[in-house]
């Protein structure tokens, strides 16, 4: 197997363009989860390091803020070129500390780069207005502004792109940024802060600071310098973000959990359908807020569907994702097979019939205890843990269905507002069913909708704020008007 090159393999924090070390000494390593081969060790920070950071963005600030829009794509551009001319090994990072198969983290990789490169385009876009005034002698002027330091606080499943949708349109719009990576994939962090910095980023403009998640959090909601922080994780860590950024009324990006549902009517190409849910669930082993977790199935096209789901799940491979051919990497950690195990488990004693997969494998001498295998169960109830809460592993539950409205009924009965998908092939339906779903995303005939041009985001208990497309630029942008009298 190749190794990252040391370019990439960075042991420090990148605070104000230099590697450095945590402030109280701490460090922490990383491992493989295929194998708890540990890969590196990096800085654990706290609150000193965080400040240290937004030292260095806030005084980084005001030369990238008066560049021009123009001038600062530059750069970016140059980011997302290096991203894709590194995308072997920045593929092989990921891999290695977060276990996703090769074929994805690549994906990854491009997809990263994607949000850097439309946002450095997007910057230019910035307009302001001159909007009519009542008054003959007065004109009224709308401008677009960045709004100074801003933070992020990423997930460990999407180790690149959780970033680049964050730091792109922050740059972009003028602001400098403070990324606290998660620490099971702090690797991958580090080395686009590496990329940054040969892009010709200014010093301080991004900064990456490792450690604990509590103590970082609350220096940077705690500093009045910090103006917005964008979060991807839990709804219960969302929760106590939103309230301690009341204290400065810091501005914030919330995208939370999710349960997203999977419909599938009668009319629809159940070929089709069968794909988009393999692509969509079993990704990442299933450990994406966007994958479904309840899927509804008419009764019309339910036996069909759920044979060939069956038969297509039991065909992924399962092993370490540097192998040829493995679509079904390890779960992150042991916490995380806990939890599938334990949703499998339920299920199964309140009635759920496994069709496939539900145990743990061996898929090799010298691998960790972390493969589950991908899982088809029928008949999931609402009594039924996975019915609720995201199991964030490759667990397919299945119902059925009868009539629309019962469809929407189900799919809509959850606090969570994410993502959510349907199959069909009647074009009324399409538009009533896409209308009545209450989620922030709505795959049509789509299992994989995220791309860099829309706004990516959800409603309810998951979230608020927009990343992609034009409409990530207002996130990081305050709204000035300047009337102009004496005309």
């Amino acid at each position: 197997m190749r190794h990252v090159p040391g370019d990439l393999l960075k042991g420090g924090h990148l605070v104000g363009g230099r590697w450095v070390g945590a402030a109280g000494g701490g460090a922490a390593e990383v491992a493989n989860p295929a194998t708890d081969e540990v890969l590196a060790t990096v800085p654990w920070g706290g609150g000193e390091d965080a400040r240290r950071a937004v030292d260095a963005a806030a005084a980084a600030l005001p030369e990238w803020r008066a560049r021009t829009a123009a001038e600062r794509a530059e750069p970016l551009r140059r980011l997302a070129s290096l991203m894709l001319e590194r995308r072997e090994d920045l593929a092989l990072l990921m891999t290695l500390e977060q276990g996703k198969p090769l074929a994805e983290a690549r994906g990854e990789v491009a997809y990263a780069a994607s949000f850097v490169d439309w946002a450095a385009e997007e910057g230019k876009r910035l307009y302001g207005e001159l909007v009519p005034s009542s008054h003959r002698d007065k004109r009224i002027l709308v401008l677009r502004q960045p709004l100074g330091v801003t933070a992020a606080i990423t997930p460990w499943n999407f180790p690149a792109a959780m970033i680049t949708r964050k730091l792109g349109p922050a740059l972009a719009a003028g602001c400098a940024m403070v990324v606290k990576p998660a620490p099971q994939t702090p690797l991958s962090a580090l080395a686009v802060g590496a990329l940054a910095e040969e892009a010709g980023i200014p010093p301080g403009v991004v900064n990456v600071v490792c450690g604990d998640a509590e103590a970082i959090g609350d220096a940077l909601l705690a500093d009045p310098r910090v103006r917005k922080l964008s979060f991807t994780g839990s709804t219960e860590v969302g929760r106590i973000l939103m309230a301690k950024a009341a204290r400065n009324l810091t501005r914030l990006s919330l995208e939370l959990g999710g349960h997203a549902p999977f419909l599938v009517f009668d009319d629809a190409d159940v070929d089709a359908a069968v794909a988009g849910l393999l692509a969509s669930k079993y990704r990442n082993m299933g450990q994406t807020c966007v994958c479904p977790n309840r899927i509804l199935v008419q009764g019309g096209v339910y036996e069909a569907f759920v044979d060939r789901l069956a038969g297509a799940v039991a065909a992924l491979k399962v092993g370490p994702g540097w192998e040829e051919g493995v679509r079904i990497g390890p779960l992150v950690d042991d916490e995380a097979v806990a939890k599938v195990e334990r949703h499998v488990r339920d299920a199964v004693s309140k009635g759920a019939r496994l069709r496939a997969g539900g145990e743990r494998v061996r898929p090799g001498a010298g691998l960790a205890d972390r493969f589950f295998a991908p899982t088809v169960l029928e008949d999931f109830t609402p009594d039924m843990e996975l019915s609720h809460e995201e199991t964030f592993g490759p667990v397919s539950p299945v119902r059925r269905f009868e009539t629309e409205e019962e469809a929407l009924e189900l799919a809509n009965d959850s606090p969570y507002g994410l993502a959510s998908y349907f199959y069909t092939r009647d074009a009324a339906r399409l538009i009533r069913v896409a209308e009545a779903l209450e989620y922030g995303i709505v795959g049509a005939n789509d299992g994989a909708p995220s791309t860099a041009q829309a706004p990516f985001g959800g409603v309810k208990h998951s979230g608020f704020g927009r990343e992609g497309g034009r409409y990530v630029m207002d996130e990081y942008v305050n709204v000035k008007y300047v009337s102009w009298g004496g005309l």
